[in-house]
């Protein structure tokens, strides 16, 4: 029995090996992309999408949008790394790589007062970038005099990046049309806070734990954390009576892959010398387990984290079921988060995203949230008429690039619209 254990015990590490490496394969090549939501959109070598078929013309597009990149949000994600650095400098326990580090720290945190959780200047860049190739790749919805609805969350972020996107448009095309709002009064589907998802979420705390011990073992962390703190700091007593080493490294992890939220500090690497590949991969795939176990279609939250915003999927279609029947050029743009983008696709079932399973060790095989959510994060649904017809085609990207459903289709990658209406409303009313 006890030999059994121990072949299963291996198993269980050899898979969850497995199923890291397509994401350490990935970081490998960039590592900037196990920031996972701190992750800066992706706007370069974006694919070439796919011709409509025969006679059918765009004419609409059904829009929710992440805001681009930010501020951290917390005074403590700046404060606390330097507080911990300091620590060393006052010490003489820094090394050299630790006083740059500090120095870059020192410098951000300057930088931040007064603009916490704010877009950044990369952010508005990003918006104005996906406002021009939505304009260039569809220019028959946006002539003429096109109406644009365009609401946001009420956060100022939110806002900002609606805005820079609706500006852009009308420098395109000043004939639009557009309206914005940002009022608490479409927060019901803009951002819901499902109580029961919460309370499912409160419920899963024991997995997400369980998953923690799994990356990071209780047994192994101290070695561990001595490996890493060890890069900046030169006394490893010191490191131990004196720094909150777990805390410090994540909190820090995070503020270094926010990096490339700004002009002032991309070009800046703090990777080289404090994290490995293997370290931020650990990071990701724990930060990957919690977002799926709060947002994905799993049992371990009883499928509530992407049913929670099933009111979004709705309004989806019925402002599409107006537009089909205005027969005019529109588009409905929605600024949000990535806390609604994420549970979104996988309700809706993108790219496999709707994948359920309660073996975290194995979900980064499966399941990979830096693929959906980057700043900027964005579902573009686009729709397709032909003259003397009365079947609606749609084409759904995600971050620019093109999608699958779990449904058929005789034309790939575009869809019947009947069957992604059907789709959506029994994803929508599933559970309620």
């Amino acid at each position: 029995m006890k030999r059994l254990s121990l072949l299963i015990t291996a198993l269980v590490l050899v898979l969850a090996a497995q199923a890291q490496n397509v994401a350490r394969e990935t970081f490998k090549q960039d590592i900037r992309r196990s920031a996972n939501n701190y992750y800066a959109y992706p706007d370069r070598n974006l694919p070439s999408l796919t011709p409509a078929p025969e006679g059918y013309v765009p004419f609409y597009i059904n829009h929710y949008g992440r805001h681009g990149s930010r501020w951290l949000i917390a005074p403590t994600d700046y404060t606390f790394p330097v507080e911990q650095l300091t620590k060393g400098e006052r010490n003489g326990k820094l090394t050299k790589r630790g006083k740059e580090v500090l120095n870059v720290c020192r410098h951000m945190l300057e930088a931040s007062q007064g603009r916490l959780g704010e877009l950044s200047d990369i952010g508005a860049e990003q918006h104005q970038g996906i406002a021009r190739r939505m304009f260039q790749n569809f220019p028959e919805v946006w002539a003429g005099d096109a109406k644009v609805d365009a609401k946001s969350t009420v956060v100022i972020r939110c806002i900002l990046s609606m805005l820079n996107e609706v500006e852009t448009l009308k420098s395109l095309n000043p004939d639009l049309r557009i309206t914005t709002d940002a009022s608490e009064h479409d927060m019901y589907y803009m951002n819901y806070h499902d109580t029961v998802a919460t309370a499912a979420q409160k419920a899963a705390r024991p997995s997400v734990n369980a998953i923690k011990d799994h990356i990071f073992p209780p047994k192994t962390l101290d070695k561990r954390l001595e490996k890493m703190t060890s890069r900046l700091f030169n006394d490893k007593k010191f490191v131990r009576d004196s720094i909150d080493s777990f805390k410090f490294e994540y909190v820090l992890f995070d503020l270094v892959s926010n990096m490339q939220s700004h002009h002032d500090f991309e070009s800046i690497d703090l990777y080289t010398g404090v994290f490995t590949v293997d370290e931020a991969t650990d990071f990701w795939t724990y930060n990957n387990a919690r977002w799926y176990i709060y947002s994905g279609n799993t049992s371990l939250n009883n499928h509530t984290g992407a049913r929670a915003h099933r009111h979004l999927l709705r309004n989806f279609v019925e402002e599409a079921d107006k537009a089909i029947l205005s027969r005019t050029n529109s588009a409905t743009l929605r600024f949000g988060h990535e806390s609604v983008v994420l549970p979104l696709v996988c309700l809706m079932g993108l790219n496999g995203m709707d994948y359920d399973t309660n073996d975290l060790t194995t979900l980064a095989e499966h399941w990979r949230s830096y693929e959906v959510f980057p700043m900027a994060a964005n579902v573009q649904m686009i729709f397709y008429r032909k003259a003397g017809s009365d079947d609606i085609l749609v084409k759904i990207l995600l971050n620019e690039h093109e999608t699958t459903l779990p449904i058929s289709t005789d034309c790939a990658p575009y869809y019947h619209w009947l069957d992604v209406r059907q789709h959506f409303l029994t994803r929508a009313s599933e559970g309620n």
